[in-house]
C-alpha cells in the first residue's frame, strides 16, 4: 500500500511516469526559486524597468543558475573544477563584500587560467576556465546583493536545493515562471507573444515521428546484425548523427532543441557503449568520442531572455550528458571550457532570412511550436506580418512559419513539423493556408497530430488546442494520423484537413452546394438587451399579447426561458397602450445612439425590432456552438411563436428528411472536420459546414425510411418533456431509446448515401470529401 501510488502511471499509457513527475517536481521548484531572486534583485535597482535593469537582471539571473547546477554537478576543466558548495562557500566568505565578490567571480570566470593575473587569491584561482560566452559580457549593471537576495542564494537556492536533479528541458519552465514576475506588462508578455511552453512528452510528439523513431530503428537494426561490419556500422552511424542538423524558428527558451540534443545523445552514449565492449580505444587516433554537438542546433527567438535561457539550457544538457557519458568511458576530456554558441539569434523570424542562420543545403530537420495569436489579440505590427504572407486577416499568425518554411525547404530533403493551433486545419483557414502550400508549392503533409490539449510544465499550465502537422517536399511512403488518444493510423493521403481524403478546399458558399432549403442565420437584435424579457420580468408587462419566446443557443440547449417584445407590424397605438412596453422601445432608442457603429446609430430610427425580423413558420434550430463531447449537434424544430437570436441557425421549411441527415453521425463526421472550433467547441456556421455538405439521393424508399428514424428520434425525446436538448444529448445520460433511435436514423443515413452501416467515421470523411470534389467539378 505504502507504494500504490508510485506505480499509478501504469494504468495510463500516456502518463508521466514518477521519474518524470519528480524532475518536472524539482524544474518547476527551480523555476519559482529563480523568480524568487529575480523579484528581490529587481528591487535593489535605481531605475528596476529600464531596459537595462532588465536586461542585466536576465544575465545574472542565468549565470547565478548555472553556478548552481555547475557545484552540485561537480563540471571540470582545465585541471579545475568545482566543488559541491564552491559558488555557495565563495559568496558566505564574501557576504560582507558580496556585489564585489560577484564581480571578480564573474570576470575571472570568463578568463583562460593561464591569461588570469597570477597573484588572484585562491578562493577566486581555483574556479575553472566557463568561457563558452556566458560570462563574457561585462557591461552589465549588478546591484548591491546583501541582504535578501544573497540569502535567498545561499539558504534557499545553494543549501536548500539540489541543482543537479534539474531537466534541462523544462529549464523552459524558469524562463516561464521568471516572466510571471515583475510587472503586470512583463506577466503579459507570455499571452502576447502567443506563447505555450512544452512538455516533454508532447515535444516527442513533435520530434519521434520526425526522425527520432527512424534513428531508433535504424541503431536497433544495426545492434540486430551479426554482419562482420557491425562496429564499422555503429562507427559510421555515430558520425552519421554528428552530421545532422536541426532547426527551431521560433525557439523560445529552447526546450525542442534541448530535447532533441539529449534524445541523441542517449542514442550516442547507446553506441559509445557498445563499442566500449568491442575494446575500441578512444584515447588513440582521430575517433572522438563524442560527435553530437551543440552547435549543431539552430533557433531562433524575438524574446532577448529566452535567447539566453535556451544557450544556458543547452550547455546543461551537454553537461548532463557528459557525466553520462563519463559513466561509459574513463578518462574523459573536462567537460569545461563551454563552447562559443552563437546559433540561437535574437531576431523575428518573420523578418529575417533564416538562411543567413544555416543555409537549407546544411539543414536536416525543421521544428517547433510558433506562437499562436488569434486576429483579435494580434498587434498592429503582428496584422502587418501576417498581411506580407496572407491576404485573408483571420487566419492565425502560427501560419506565417508554415509559409516562410514552405520556401525555405523547396528542393531539399528537409522535413519540417510544427505545433500549431487547431484552428489552422479547421474552418474557414484551411483554404487560404493549405491550397497554396500543398497545390502551389508542392508540399506533402507526412504526418499529423489530430486536436488535443496541449499542456506545459509551468505553474500557470497553458491549455490550449492543438494539432502537430509534418510536411516536406518529399512525400514520405507511409503516412501517419494520430488521434486523439494517441492511436497512429497509416493512411495513404493526408489533407488540409488532417483526413485521409483529396485535397478539397472548402471555402464560404453563399448557398447550398446541393437542391436543400437554404439555412439562414437567427436575428441579430442590437438593442442592447431593450427588446428582451427576462422571465422574472414577464409579469410586468400584464397580457400585452405581443411577446413571444426568444431563443439563442443556450436556450435551445438548456431550455432556459427568456422572452422579446415582438413588434413587428403591430400599430404603434397598441404599443401605447403598455407604459411598461414604451420604456423599453424607448431604452432601445437610447442604447442605439449611443452605440459607436453608424450603421447601428441609424437604427434608432426603428426602435420597436430588431435589427433582423426573421420569424419563419416552422423551423429546425440549430445551435451555432456546441460541445465536442456530444455524438450529436442537438438541434429542434421550431415555430413562429418562438424568435431565433443569431446564436442559432435556422432552415426554415425543412422536412423530417433534412432533419434525418442533419442530425445522424455522417453529418457530424463533416462537421468534426470542418467546422470551425470555439476552443474545442464546435462552432456551425452556414456558409462553410452546411452550405458545402453533399447530400446524398436517396431512393423515395431510402427517403422514407429517413424520415421515419427522425421521426422515432423526436418521439424519443417527447418522453423526456422535463430534460433539457443538454441533458438529453449528454454522453452520460442521454436516454437508451433516444440514443437507439438515432443509430435506426444512422444506418437509414448511411443506406441513402451508399455506405456500409459498419462504416468507420475516416471512411466517412474521406467518402464525403470525394462526394463534394465531384460535385464541385459537375456544378
Amino acid at each position: 500500500r505504502r507504494f500504490f501510488g508510485k506505480f499509478l502511471f501504469m494504468a495510463d499509457l500516456n502518463a508521466s511516469s514518477p521519474k518524470d513527475i519528480h524532475e518536472e517536481e524539482i524544474s518547476v521548484k527551480a523555476g519559482e526559486l529563480a523568480r524568487k531572486l529575480r523579484d528581490s534583485l529587481e528591487k535593489r535597482y535605481k531605475n528596476p524597468k529600464s531596459r537595462e535593469a532588465q536586461q542585466s537582471l536576465t544575465v545574472i539571473c542565468v549565470r547565478i543558475v548555472f553556478l548552481l547546477y555547475a557545484e552540485d554537478t561537480e563540471l571540470s576543466g582545465g585541471g579545475r573544477k568545482f566543488q559541491k558548495g564552491s559558488f555557495h562557500d565563495y559568496m558566505l566568505k564574501h557576504k560582507d563584500s558580496s556585489r564585489r565578490a560577484l564581480i571578480d567571480l564573474f570576470a575571472v570566470l570568463s578568463q583562460k587560467v593561464e591569461e588570469r593575473d597570477p597573484y588572484l587569491d585562491s578562493d577566486l584561482a581555483d574556479f575553472p576556465y566557463v568561457n563558452g560566452g556566458l560570462f563574457d559580457e561585462t557591461n552589465i549593471e549588478i546591484p548591491q546583493i546583501d541582504g535578501e537576495p544573497l540569502e535567498i542564494i545561499l539558504r534557499e537556492m545553494s543549501e536548500g536545493f539540489d541543482w543537479s536533479g534539474i531537466n534541462s528541458t523544462i529549464f523552459g519552465a524558469i524562463f516561464e515562471s521568471v516572466l510571471d514576475g515583475g510587472s503586470e506588462n512583463e506577466k503579459s508578455v507570455r499571452r502576447e507573444g502567443g506563447m505555450h511552453y512544452t512538455s516533454i512528452e508532447n515535444i516527442h510528439k513533435v520530434i519521434d515521428p520526425l526522425f527520432l523513431e527512424n534513428l531508433k530503428a535504424d541503431l536497433d537494426k544495426i545492434l540486430k546484425s551479426k554482419s562482420t561490419k557491425r562496429t564499422k556500422n555503429l562507427i559510421e552511424f555515430q558520425e552519421s548523427l554528428g552530421k545532422l542538423k536541426f532547426l527551431d524558428p521560433a525557439c523560445g527558451s529552447g526546450n525542442f532543441l534541448t530535447e532533441t540534443y539529449l534524445s541523441l545523445r542517449r542514442i550516442e552514449n547507446q553506441i559509445l557503449s557498445e563499442l566500449t565492449k568491442q575494446q575500441i580505444n578512444f584515447a588513440t587516433g582521430d575517433l572522438s568520442p563524442i560527435k553530437i554537438k551543440i552547435s549543431q542546433f539552430f533557433g531562433i527567438e524575438i524574446n532577448g531572455f529566452a535567447v539566453a535561457v535556451a544557450k544556458t539550457a543547452l550547455w546543461i544538457a551537454e553537461a548532463q550528458m557528459w557525466n553520462e557519458t563519463k559513466n561509459i568511458i574513463q578518462n574523459l576530456d573536462d567537460f569545461l571550457p563551454l563552447e562559443n554558441y552563437g546559433n540561437i539569434l535574437e531576431a523575428n523570424a518573420l523578418k529575417i532570412d533564416w538562411a543567413a542562420l544555416v543555409k537549407p543545403e546544411d539543414l536536416n530537420f525543421i521544428m517547433g511550436n510558433p506562437p499562436f495569436i488569434g486576429r483579435r489579440y494580434r498587434s498592429e505590427e503582428q496584422h502587418e506580418e501576417v498581411r506580407q504572407f496572407f491576404d485573408y486577416k483571420d487566419i492565425d499568425y502560427v501560419a506565417c512559419w508554415y509559409m516562410i518554411a514552405a520556401d525555405y525547404i523547396q528542393g531539399t530533403n528537409i522535413e519540417c513539423a510544427f505545433v500549431s493551433t487547431n484552428s489552422v486545419t479547421q474552418g474557414e483557414q484551411v483554404a487560404p493556408l493549405w491550397k497554396p502550400l500543398l497545390k502551389d508549392k508542392k508540399i506533402f503533409i507526412n504526418f499529423a497530430y489530430r486536436t488535443f490539449r496541449w499542456l506545459s510544465e509551468a505553474k500557470d499550465k497553458a491549455a490550449v488546442h492543438c494539432v502537430i502537422i509534418g510536411f516536406s517536399c518529399v512525400e514520405r511512403s507511409k503516412k501517419i494520423i494520430f488521434d486523439s488518444e494517441n492511436r497512429s493510423h497509416y493512411v495513404k493521403h493526408i489533407n488540409g484537413y488532417l483526413t485521409d481524403a483529396p485535397d478539397v478546399f472548402i471555402g464560404i458558399r453563399s448557398r447550398p452546394l446541393c437542391d436543400v432549403p437554404v439555412m439562414k442565420n437567427g436575428n441579430v437584435p442590437l438593442d442592447g438587451d431593450a427588446l428582451k424579457i427576462e422571465a422574472g420580468d414577464l409579469p410586468l408587462f400584464g397580457n400585452f399579447p405581443y411577446i413571444k419566446q426568444l431563443m439563442g443557443g443556450r436556450e435551445l440547449l438548456h431550455n432556459e426561458k427568456r422572452y422579446v417584445l415582438w413588434l413587428v407590424g403591430v400599430s404603434p397605438g397598441e404599443i401605447h397602450k403598455n407604459s411598461k412596453v414604451v420604456e423599453r422601445v424607448k431604452l432601445c432608442r437610447e442604447n442605439r445612439l449611443n452605440m459607436k457603429d453608424k450603421g447601428t446609430q441609424k437604427l434608432a430610427e426603428t426602435p420597436t425590432t430588431f435589427r433582423d425580423t426573421n420569424n419563419p413558420e416552422k423551423y429546425i434550430a440549430l445551435p451555432m456552438v456546441s460541445s465536442e463531447n456530444r455524438k450529436y449537434i442537438p438541434m429542434a424544430y421550431l415555430n413562429s411563436d418562438v424568435i431565433p437570436t443569431n446564436q442559432i441557425q435556422t432552415i426554415p421549411d425543412a422536412t423530417l428528411y433534412h432533419f434525418g441527415v442533419l442530425t445522424s453521425f455522417v453529418h457530424m463526421a463533416w462537421v468534426r472536420v470542418v467546422a470551425g472550433r470555439l476552443k474545442s467547441d464546435f462552432r456551425y456556421s452556414k456558409d462553410i459546414v452546411y452550405n458545402n455538405f453533399p447530400w446524398p439521393l436517396p431512393s423515395e424508399k431510402q427517403k422514407l425510411k429517413i424520415e421515419m428514424t427522425a421521426k422515432k428520434i423526436l418521439e424519443a425525446r417527447e418522453k423526456f418533456p422535463e430534460s433539457s436538448l443538454a441533458d438529453l444529448y449528454d454522453p452520460l445520460t442521454m436516454p437508451g431509446e433516444l440514443l437507439k433511435a438515432h443509430k435506426a436514423n444512422d444506418i437509414a443515413v448511411c443506406e441513402a448515401y451508399g455506405f456500409d452501416k459498419n462504416i468507420s467515421e475516416e471512411e466517412i470523411v474521406s467518402a464525403l470529401m470525394r462526394l463534394y470534389e465531384k460535385i464541385s467539378k459537375e456544378e
